[in-house]
Order: structure tokens, then sequence, then C-alpha cells
């Protein structure tokens, strides 16, 4: 009768690794990687984008401008808007990884732990319990958002290509324009505030002398993102910007 052995690593006599038996996208610290680096690079983006965003406060022209340079950037060894559609299949490849990995997370947690828990942890903050949902609204609002203003699908008005200072006062002179966009940009900044902290803790950055400037740091980049987005359609509905 054949006695049953235990599996081990060749040559070190201990039993294989979680990690390097399933790989690194099949392991839980890899998908924590793989989810903490593509909110990084959307994190990259969601700063260069709300820089981009506040330049309406110059006027049609330059904000105009900037929409121009956006389809003409790396020119003239780039071809007509290839640059533009580079940064785009980077930043839908960050969004597609960071939602499959969050997606897989969170499976594997519930079978973890199949009943749920009696009573919520305390220490949990609001960002952190509403993270799955944020993301969920995270997404609906990028989609509408193509179709408002890229594709002009779904925009209220007469949708104009290469006039974006206009398209934008259109969409924010519209009540549910602006209530999209509000609700949208506050599940951003949750999502930051959360999403950053746990991102330094999953790349190592993160310790306990590191803890109170990781989360200023957090709260800081959250705050400021929420309130320039925020701001743009504050200004359309306020006649700042018309």
């Amino acid at each position: 009768m054949a006695l049953a052995t235990k599996t081990t690593d060749r040559g070190t006599g201990r039993p294989p690794s979680p990690t390097r038996s399933r790989g690194f996208w099949g392991s839980t610290l890899g998908k924590k990687t793989v989810m903490a680096v593509s909110g990084l690079l959307m994190l990259g983006y969601l700063v260069a984008h709300v820089m981009g965003n506040l330049k309406v406060f110059f006027g049609p022209e330059e904000f105009n401008a900037y929409g121009h340079w956006l389809r003409t950037m790396g020119a003239p060894v780039l071809h007509h808007s290839w640059a533009l559609w580079l940064v785009r299949i980077v930043l839908l490849a960050a969004v597609l990884a960071h939602a499959v990995s969050a997606y897989q997370l969170s499976r594997r947690d519930i079978r973890a732990r199949p009943t749920a828990y009696a009573h919520r942890r305390k220490k949990a903050s609001y960002a952190t319990r509403t993270m799955r949902w944020g993301g969920v609204i995270v997404a609906l609002f990028i989609v509408w958002h193509i179709l408002d203003l890229t594709t002009g699908t779904a925009h209220p008005g007469g949708f104009q290509e290469g006039r974006p200072y206009q398209n934008v006062v259109d969409t924010f002179s519209t009540w549910y324009g602006n209530v999209i966009y509000i609700v949208a940009m506050l599940a951003v900044g949750l999502h930051v505030r959360h999403g950053f902290w746990s991102a330094a803790q999953t790349l190592g950055v993160g310790n306990a002398r590191r803890e109170r400037a990781l989360r200023l740091l957090a709260n800081g980049l959250a705050l400021a993102l929420t309130l320039g987005f925020v701001s743009v359609p504050v200004a359309v509905m306020t006649g700042v910007v018309s």
C-alpha cells in the first residue's frame, strides 16, 4: 500500500509557496499588485486630466487649443491622434486590469468567508465600505462621459467636433449632466482616497513611520482632484464659464 507524501519545493524540503504554484497573476499578492499599479496609472491620468480641464477657465480659445493639441501631440513623428489613441489604449488596459483584479479578489474574499460578519468593523471607513459601489459608479460614468464628450452620441446639444469648450458648456447647462458628473467625481475622490493608501501598502511603501504622511497625501490628492473636477460644472452653473 503506497504512502501519501507531501509535495515539496525541489532542494528545499518546504511545501511550494502559493505564489510559485499559482503563478504571479493567480496569487492574491499578484492580483493586488496589478490592482495597485493599474490604479496608480489611472491616478496619473486623473491628475493630467484635471489640469487640462481647468484650462476652461481661461476661455474658449485656450481650451479649444488644448483639445487640438491632444490630437496633434507627438507630431510630426506621430500621425494625427496616434499619441491620443496610445494613451487611450494604455488607460483602457489599466481600467480592465484594475476591474478584473478587483472582481476576482472580491470573489476570493467571499469564498474565504461564506458567512457575512455579524457586525461591521468599526474601523472601516466610509470609503472602504463603498469601494465596490464606487467602482461601479465610476465605470458607468466613464461610458456616459465618452458618449457625451468624445463621440457626441449622448450629447445634450448639437455636438461640435473640435469645439470642446462649447460642448462642455452644453453638457453642464443641463441638470442631469451636473448631477451625473458631480456624483461620479465624489465617488472618484473616495476611490482615490482609499485606493492610494491601499496601493502604498501593497507595494511596500507604507510603514508605521510614513503612515501619517501617506494618509495626508491620499486625503490631499482626493480633495484636490474632487474640487478640481467639480469646479467646472459649478462654474458653468453659476455663469463663470459660459
